[in-house]
């Protein structure tokens, strides 16, 4: 089995983390992780997809073990995280490689394409957003509400969700038996959006969150003209994006294989095997 390797690169003058894998000259895939979370949630797909690709998942910037600087030293948005991820991708030489994106990773993602469609050989979605469809308005309603009027009244409903207990929401809502999912990822996640200073750095990704919508339009017609095919492999019972925001990337793409299982958010601490499956059966068709 191949190793992997836990490493970091000064990008822009910031350290970023990210886990390596695979041969140097395989088919390469970038994994990017979501909120509030970090390449972590890879551990274990990692080497299961290490032996046929070259596989990179980086921790973003404010998560994980990379860097995290002060919200006064640093304008935390999406343009900024993505700007800052293919920085790390052109140092590391990476000129073609597919996506896998989840959550926040997918507006980093959608960036990348856009950014450079030529590099992009295949897009996997795992319960990462790409249509209004997808948004579950039970869940975003204090989020949109926070970003179009940032202040006390609207923070507190978004504050929340950097409590224990709501981390502990997204990794265990729609699991049909939450006992397969590790409380190390909750408790792990907790403690690094728990340390000082971190809670404004979510707040600020939070109000910003809305400026993604604006992309979508954009990622569709990248979608419908790019040949670039797309693996959308859903938790059919999230409640932050729902199943429709799967289905609806079969509208789009030229070549959309959809699959919608029982499970949640992070669909990897339940469902490993099965996603693991769709995906070396994808990248095996479409990258060979």
């Amino acid at each position: 089995m191949n190793s992997v390797h836990h490493r970091t690169a000064t990008v822009d003058g910031h350290e970023i983390f990210y886990r390596e894998a695979g041969p140097a000259d395989a088919p390469a895939i970038v994994l990017l992780h979501g909120y509030p979370t970090s390449s972590f949630m890879f551990r274990q797909l990692i080497p299961l997809l290490a032996d046929d690709y070259h596989v990179i998942a980086p921790d973003h910037l404010g998560f994980g073990l990379s860097d995290a600087p002060d919200t006064a030293d640093f304008t935390y948005t999406f343009d900024a995280l993505a700007e800052i991820t293919s920085h790390l991708l052109d140092q590391l030489g990476l000129d073609r490689y597919a996506l896998y994106v989840q959550d926040y990773g997918a507006p980093i993602g959608w960036r990348l394409a856009l950014k450079n469609p030529e590099r992009i050989s295949a897009l996997v979605t795992q319960n990462g957003n790409g249509y209004e469809d997808g948004f579950v308005e039970s869940f975003w309603t204090a989020v949109w509400a926070y970003g179009a009027n940032p202040g006390p009244d609207t923070e507190s409903a978004v504050r929340t969700a950097l409590s224990r207990d709501a981390i502990r929401w997204q990794y265990l809502h729609g699991v049909p038996d939450p006992s397969v999912v590790s409380p190390d990822t909750w408790e792990h996640d907790f403690a690094l959006v728990s340390r000082e200073g971190n809670d404004e750095v979510q707040l600020a990704l939070f109000r910003d969150y809305a400026n993604n919508r604006p992309l979508y339009p954009l990622l569709h017609d990248f979608l419908r003209t790019s040949e670039a095919p797309v693996l959308a492999v859903w938790g059919r019972n999230d409640e932050i994006f729902g199943p429709a925001g799967a289905l609806a990337f079969a509208r789009d793409a030229q070549d959309a294989e959809v699959h919608l299982i029982d499970g949640g958010h992070f669909l990897l601490e339940s469902h490993l095997d099965v996603v693991a499956g769709y995906l070396r059966g994808f990248l095996g068709r479409v990258l060979g």
